[in-house]
This record gives structure tokens, C-alpha cells and sequence, in this order.
């Protein structure tokens, strides 16, 4: 099949034309065989790739205020390419998904019940379309992927599978990201809203634009804050998380970096894994994301192709 993959991420969209195995560059829609979509957010309901219908449509865009950065986008691209090629399958394939088997323990906040059971307020955990293609590669029973790009995760997979991960909720949780501040204590943000009267709005935008390596340093490139103490705290809390999977595993085989900043930043990789060199022998590796293959053979097995 000749599969169009549609990737709506938090930094732009990315188009590529799949075929036997291999994957172009494109720049804008073309004629294919079927459409693959990246939904980052996919809730409890969305375990597995589907086909995009209207109701799903309709599911995707309810999860938009949970994931507002990546499920508006890749909404607003689901829209854009079931208009402009109609006669053609769209199947939506979720980050969220790779995820959703993760133990009780590593999915589970201590909230109360009505919020877990009735609000679904759990850890779903993101990248996961990354995380799996770099599991595929590099395959130790105990490895730690670090996404490293607008946003960041750090991820446990033992015998291939997720075990834990540092985003949960939304992809809001976990290491500070580019603009996004990731895990920050509950209590400050009640307080900046009570004591300083930052409304719901302005503090959902501080957060995801405001926040992370730009909140720290002023700029959102890790390459513009070389030899900054923003470029320590991103470093630590990254190595601090790479170390909590550790715990998640057991120990560790293998560390692999992908995403813009895990495969561009030999500064970064280097900081990290220097302080993560105490949990004992273990390789790096660097991994360049092909979220689009992994897409495209969703679709197919989904299509049955």
C-alpha cells in the first residue's frame, strides 16, 4: 500500500508517503492509498489504531483539552484530509495506545476514587509511536527511551513493553520540556492561582508556552543555553527520571536517545548519561524517529492490508 502519514506534533506537521517499507518527505497532501494520523491522546477508549469516523472524529476533538497542543493539530489535519481526499480510508493511530498496559502502579494516582473511576484521571502516558519504533531497534530487555524534542518523556520498557513513564495525565506531566514546565508541585499552582489571580486560562498558557527551557532560560533550543544553569536543570531532572525507570526495570541495558534534542544534542546525551553512569554497565544509543513506519503498518493491519 501507498500510505500517507499525517504527524501534527506540538512543533509542526510532518507529511510522508510510505511505501513497501520505505517513507518520502512530502510537503503537502498527495494521492495515496490510505491516510495514517497521529492522535496523541487517545483516553481510555482508544487502546488500539481505528478507523476515523465521524463519532470518532468527534472523541478525538472531547480529548483536545486534556492534549491541546497535539489533539487540536491533528484534529484540525483529520479535518483538512478527510475533505481533501475523501474517497480513501483515514485511520487514527494513538500515542497513548503503546501505554495503555502499563502495571496499576505505574498508571495510578493517589486521588480519590470518584476522580480515578468516574473521571478517568490516570496516567496514559505520550510518545508512545516514538517509543515503540525505538524498542523495535534496540532490543535489551531493560531499556530507558528519552524523547527528547519540543516535548520530553522518559520511558521504562521491559521485554518490550511499557512499564512507566514520566508524562501521565497530559502530556504536561513528567522532565521540563521546551516551553512546557512538566511535574511541578499541585500546591504552587493553586497558589499563583489564589494568591496572584491567574485565571484557568492564563495558567493552561503559562504552562505549556511559557514554561520548560524557555521559563528557565529564555530560549526554547538547548543549543542557545549551553553553559546555562537552565541547561543543568533540564539535564537533571531528565537524568533523575532515566534513573526512576531504572527503578521501574530493575537495572538497565541500554539507554537510547531520539526525537530533535535526544539525536541533535551531543551535549545533552552526554550530561545525562554522565550522571546516570553509577547504575552500572550499559549502552547508548542514538536513534532517529520514524514515527511514519510505524504509523503506516498500523494502518495496514488495521485495513488488513
Amino acid at each position: 500500500m501507498r500510505i500517507l502519514t499525517v504527524n501534527a506534533g506540538s512543533t509542526g506537521l510532518k507529511l510522508h508517503v510510505v511505501e513497501n517499507g520505505e517513507s518520502t518527505r512530502v510537503e503537502e497532501l498527495v494521492v495515496a492509498d490510505a491516510v495514517g494520523h497521529r492522535v496523541v491522546h487517545g483516553g481510555e477508549r482508544f487502546v488500539a489504531p481505528v478507523a476515523i469516523t465521524d463519532e470518532v472524529e468527534k472523541a478525538i476533538d472531547a480529548l483536545s483539552t486534556i492534549a491541546p497542543l497535539h489533539n487540536e493539530p491533528a484534529l484540525a489535519a483529520i479535518r483538512r484530509a478527510r475533505q481533501e481526499l475523501p474517497d480513501v480510508p483515514h485511520v487514527a493511530v494513538f500515542d497513548t495506545a503503546f501505554h495503555a498496559g502499563m502495571p496499576y502502579r505505574a498508571s495510578t494516582y493517589a486521588v480519590p476514587g470518584r476522580w480515578r473511576d468516574e473521571w478517568k484521571v490516570r496516567r496514559y502516558g505520550f510518545h508512545g509511536l516514538s517509543v515503540q519504533w525505538v524498542s523495535e531497534q534496540v532490543r535489551v530487555p531493560r531499556l530507558v527511551v528519552c524523547h527528547l524534542g519540543g516535548g520530553c518523556s522518559i520511558t521504562a520498557v521491559l521485554d518490550g513493553r511499557s512499564i512507566d513513564t514520566t508524562m501521565g495525565f497530559s502530556p504536561l506531566e513528567g522532565v521540563p520540556m521546551a516551553t512546557r514546565s512538566g511535574s511541578v508541585d499541585p500546591g504552587a499552582l493553586l497558589y499563583v492561582q489564589r494568591e496572584h489571580g491567574l485565571t484557568l486560562d492564563e495558567l493552561d498558557h503559562a504552562l505549556h508556552r511559557e514554561s520548560g527551557l524557555l521559563g528557565l532560560g529564555g530560549s526554547s533550543d538547548p543549543r542557545e543555553l549551553a553553559g546555562t544553569p537552565a541547561l543543568d536543570v533540564y539535564a537533571y531532572r531528565i537524568a533523575a527520571a532515566v534513573g526512576a525507570m531504572a527503578v521501574a526495570l530493575g537495572g538497565l541495558d541500554a539507554l537510547a536517545f531520539t526525537g530533535g534534542v535526544g539525536e541533535g544534542s551531543a551535549d545533552v546525551r552526554e550530561r545525562v548519561t554522565a550522571l546516570v553512569r553509577f547504575l552500572g554497565d550499559f549502552e547508548v544509543q542514538v536513534v532517529p524517529a520514524r514515527e511514519e513506519l510505524v504509523i503506516a503498518r498500523e494502518v495496514e493491519r488495521v485495513l488488513g492490508a
